[in-house]
């Protein structure tokens, strides 16, 4: 591979990055939005998540493999609950101005 194909690839995965922070930046500045006004909501759902996870008797880190399935699996549940909420808040902040 010539360096001008490597700078090519290098510049067009620049691009998807520069892409992919723009799609991201107007929910999380909501989540962060919704966080500042409504601290104790954010907070409580931090507490319920903790006290369910420290409360399941479930242990799936004892078996080969499950601890990066089950963090796979909260990461992506995080994720979808963290993208919801920012949906939500942003339909509601625009809802609001209007």
């Amino acid at each position: 591979m010539s360096m001008f194909g490597e700078h090519a690839r290098v510049r067009a995965a620049q691009q998807r990055m520069h892409e992919a922070r723009h799609a991201v930046a107007l929910p999380a500045s909501a989540l962060l939005a919704r966080g500042e006004r409504h601290p104790f909501v954010i907070l409580g759902a931090a507490a319920a998540g903790g006290f369910l996870l420290g409360h399941s008797h479930a242990r799936p880190s004892h078996l080969p493999g499950m601890n990066h399935l089950f963090g796979a699996l909260l990461h992506e549940a995080t994720t979808i609950g963290a993208s919801f909420l920012a949906a939500h808040t942003a339909a509601q902040s625009a809802a609001e101005d209007v």
